[in-house]
């Protein structure tokens, strides 16, 4: 069901009949704030999502590069990917603790930086990203079905997760937060076993300690490490914002932040064996090789939680894609009918592309996701600065739902200057496949267009933020409809 357009500058919300208990089966809820009277998630249930959102294989093989790709022996392999993962962690679980505050998507928060129409590149580039992380899943996951039962159909195999994924969804972010949860202890209690089972059952002499580090690697690995944790950074307020106005925000911050680096970590870690052990590039089929007889065991969680857990990916994916919808039809507010048909196509989209991936695709695809990663990172500088430091967290909610913008307007010109000024000034330090920046050349093949994109674009935000501000100063907070 979806809301009449609005007569002014805020959405209409549904009437008190309209509205369906919260002990509804499906969520009601999409793009609109979140009633107060709902408000009733928890901080361990935000530490539960995060905890499962990284138990899976695809985790797995970014810990390999490590050992693999920038050949560190394991315990410095190990090391990046505990800095990488502390460092970005912290920019990514800040966007979290706005969710309580708010009560709204994350996405739609960029609206109070950029305008209405202004944030509606950001929200594309973070829509595209997260259906890349649905089809990458898919991938990943057949491989490690196909891992044990060879003679699976991996057509069949993608199909299946995608329907499964799909009936989930449709519950909503309640079953979405249920199954992550217990998916968390499943794969996390096999991740542990994984890791006694294979130096229990000998390491080859001299694996661990092989390769050698460098600079390059070493820095490079925390840049992984790093980039992995704020590419979650445009859908934490997702899962933040059924917690209390009043109470939620810090209990935000430190359930994602420990969810999210704990469980990264861990898999990442195990990954790094893995690829410290294993010759060639085959992780999945190195995991498997390594634990023996646990192997189909944790093979099949590992296919089990990327077909659960996807439900995630496309869950925000279909959030940033009614924003964007909002965007050019003003005063819209849509409903359970238009979340089930968008998840819908969003479902048949990624799994038409998985279907059609070629062998390289993984590589193909990250790479893409890579530079994806470089749009967003002035987002999210921008973001917590104007939120932290200019604002206070002090937003008027029901502007960013009107057609006009309110005091956000449709374009924040300072702004998106300095937002393209961050993606101008992280192209020298760019390391792709297909280009390396020259300062990038000049310093060891070392990422940091990451690190340089976020500093710039927070500090330049900071310079110009009297100017980038509404000339009426804005303090309301969302009021529960």
């Amino acid at each position: 069901m979806t809301t009449a357009k609005t007569p002014a500058t805020a959405p209409e919300q549904p009437r008190p009949s309209e509205v369906p208990e919260t002990t509804a089966l499906l969520e009601q809820h999409t793009i609109g704030p979140i009633p107060a009277s709902e408000r009733t998630g928890t901080a361990r249930g935000v530490f539960g999502i995060w905890l499962g959102i990284n138990m899976l294989p695809l985790t797995v093989i970014t810990g390999a590069l490590a050992t693999t790709a920038f050949a560190l022996p394991f315990v410095w392999a190990v090391l990046a990917v505990v800095i990488g993962n502390l460092a970005g962690g912290v920019f990514m679980a800040l966007h979290a603790s706005q969710g309580p505050r708010l009560g709204v998507p994350q996405m739609i928060q960029a609206r109070g930086q950029f305008g209405t129409k202004g944030a509606a590149l950001v929200v594309l580039v973070a829509t595209v990203m997260f259906l890349g992380f649905y089809i990458s899943n898919l991938v990943v996951g057949a491989q490690s079905l196909q891992g044990v039962l060879p003679s699976v159909d991996p057509t069949a195999a993608v199909i299946g997760a995608a329907v499964l994924s799909m009936a989930i969804t449709v519950i909503g972010l309640r079953l979405i937060k249920l199954i992550i949860m217990v998916s968390a202890v499943a794969i996390g209690l096999l991740v542990v076993a994984s890791f006694v089972w294979i130096l229990v059952s000998g390491v080859p002499d001299g694996a661990l300690g092989a390769g050698a580090f460098t600079t390059t690697g070493f820095v490079s690995m925390v840049a992984v490490g790093a980039v992995w944790q704020i590419a979650y950074a445009p859908y934490v307020s997702d899962y933040s914002r059924y917690l209390p106005a009043d109470s939620g925000a810090r209990g935000a911050f430190w359930a994602t932040y420990g969810g999210s680096v704990i469980s990264s970590v861990l898999v990442m870690a195990l990954g790094c064996l893995v690829g410290a052990v294993t010759e060639g590039d085959d992780v999945v089929g190195g995991l498997a090789a390594l634990t023996g007889g646990l192997s189909t065991t944790v093979l099949l969680a590992f296919a089990g939680a990327s077909a659960l857990g996807n439900a995630g990916n496309v869950y925000c994916a279909t959030l940033n894609a009614l924003t964007l919808a909002e965007t050019f039809r003003p005063g819209w507010l849509p409903g359970l009918r238009a979340r089930l048909v968008t998840s819908g196509i969003l479902h048949v989209v990624g799994a038409a592309v998985a279907l059609a991936a070629s062998g390289g695709f993984i590589t193909s695809f990250t790479n893409f996701i890579t530079v994806l990663l470089y749009v967003l990172v002035p987002w999210s500088a921008v973001n917590l600065v104007d939120y932290f430091l200019i604002r206070d967290g002090h937003y008027d909610v029901d502007a960013f739902f009107a057609p006009d913008g309110g005091p956000y307007g449709s374009w924040n010109i300072p702004a998106l200057g300095v937002y393209l000024i961050g993606l101008l000034v992280q192209i020298p330090f760019v390391v792709l496949p297909m280009y390396v920046g020259p300062v990038a050349t000049a310093i060891g093949g070392i990422d940091l267009a990451w690190l340089v994109g976020l500093a710039v674009s927070g500090c330049l935000y900071r310079l110009v933020a009297g100017r980038a501000r509404p000339t009426e100063p804005d303090v309301r907070v969302a009021a529960a409809p």
